[in-house]
């Protein structure tokens, strides 16, 4: 039995704080809900960690604070070079080869210490250099969970959160496994999602290119024809096309100013809440991209809130958590909601169907999953539907993409023609006017 403290709410909705008695976290979880209470977290008691830092023998002499830091520095051969450049963070590709190593050699009995040293020396900077300060960190009596805690760069909230409930129940070696397929799965969308952008980004890219030739080569040498002619007022589109052509030719810092003055706005605007709720929004409604967008966030929601919920995390912990990462600021605000009515002690499906901010089949899994008490399994059968969902979303909107690049392209090409072709028909139509006269 091991001591967990735990925070809470009672049925009067009065925040409660203790410890209590269970052989893992699952275990005090159950204890607390049948108390009456709603778990907001659950974590090994202060003094049980302190007794297993005591417990841990000191092998070698060890320098603290700065002087720890200089020495492990030294060890290197590397100075002040290896802490900047671990500074950078461990890739998510990275960490995901990481995360399933180090799972197999925990299972197969290695010490967690001497497992997270083995993938040090296999790895390059930063991730090197951030492992062995993890090592160092658990070497002087930290647990795993508190070691990835101090680099949020490298190892997400969920990550650590996961971790953390892997230790209190004793099965780090799962959850590790959990963590890497979690990862897995989250690359493979991402790679359909890219692949299947793939060919319509090189249509784009094609696309900028001949009009930019068009509009830095071919454009100039009529503007040079016309004057050359003497060919007097020119048409409105023909003088719209000549000044496009110009900035573009001399005065090309004023588009480029434009462009990052736009970024920037862009990004300031991400910032503030209220304005990217309305920008998050628009993404999930735009006609082409939006279906796609949606169905990833929900197959992402899904998938890291039964992430969570099988690890042994508890359920409002879990939620800030996917709050804070499903990246869409509509799903985080109705995911707030959701969080303090279930503080408040209503079921989740319900509160979920009020926000409006999920689909139906979302919200109907869910509740078959309160029924039963498998809302983990449901939500893992919800995350497979929508990244299937995904893939069908990817491939209409692809082929959407492709006969709107190509006729956005003529439109273009073809105003271009017009533009360039009318100075030279009305003077066409001059000259066999002036022509007819004399005869």
């Amino acid at each position: 039995m091991a001591a967990f403290q735990y925070e809470a709410m009672d049925a009067g909705g009065k925040s409660v704080k203790g410890t209590v008695d269970a052989v893992n976290l699952q275990d005090a979880a159950g204890k607390l809900k049948g108390m009456g209470y709603f778990v907001t977290s659950c974590s090994p008691a202060k003094a049980a960690s302190a007794a297993t830092k005591g417990k841990q023998p000191d092998k070698s002499p060890k320098v603290q604070g700065k002087d720890q830091t200089k020495a492990s520095a030294k060890k290197k051969g590397g100075g002040g070079l290896n802490i900047s450049i671990g500074s950078g963070g461990i890739k998510a590709k990275e960490l995901m080869i990481i995360t399933r190593q180090l799972a197999t050699l925990i299972g197969s009995g290695l010490p967690l210490l001497r497992s997270i040293r083995v993938l040090r020396d296999q790895r390059k900077p930063p991730a090197s250099s951030i492992l062995e300060r993890v090592a160092e960190d658990i070497e002087s009596g930290s647990l795993f969970s508190e070691a990835l805690g101090k680099y949020p760069k490298s190892f997400p909230k969920i990550y650590v959160s996961m971790v953390k409930a892997g230790e209190a129940g004793g099965a780090l070696e799962t959850v590790l496994i959990r963590l890497a397929e979690f990862m897995e799965q989250e690359a493979k969308l991402m790679a359909k999602i890219k692949s299947a952008m793939a060919y319509p980004m090189v249509i784009m890219v094609v696309t900028f290119g001949l009009l930019s030739f068009i509009m830095l080569k071919i454009v100039p040498t009529f503007a040079q024809i016309f004057k050359d002619m003497d060919a007097g007022s020119l048409p409105g589109p023909t003088k719209l096309l000549m000044s496009i052509s110009d900035m573009m030719l001399h005065r090309f810092y004023i588009l480029v100013i434009a462009v990052i003055a736009l970024a920037i706005t862009f990004k300031i605007l991400n910032r503030i809440p209220a304005a990217k709720y309305w920008i998050d929004y628009g993404k999930m409604k735009a006609p082409v991209f939006g279906p796609v967008i949606e169905k990833t966030i929900t197959a992402r929601f899904a998938r890291t809130f039964s992430t969570l919920i099988t690890s042994g995390v508890p359920i409002l912990q879990s939620l800030q958590i996917v709050r804070d990462t499903v990246g869409n600021e509509v799903i985080s605000r109705a995911i707030n909601e959701i969080r303090n009515r279930v503080r408040e002690g209503e079921g989740i499906s319900g509160t979920m169907m009020r926000t409006g901010a999920f689909p139906p089949m979302v919200t109907n899994m869910l509740a078959v999953g309160e029924e039963t008490g498998a809302i983990d399994q449901m939500l893992e059968k919800v995350a497979d539907a929508y990244e299937m969902e995904v893939d069908a979303a990817v491939s209409a909107m692809t082929s959407m993409i492709e006969p709107i690049l190509i006729v956005f392209m003529g439109a273009i090409v073809g105003f271009i023609v017009i533009a360039l072709f009318l100075p030279l028909i009305a003077l066409a139509m001059n000259m066999s006017g002036d022509g007819g006269k004399k005869e």
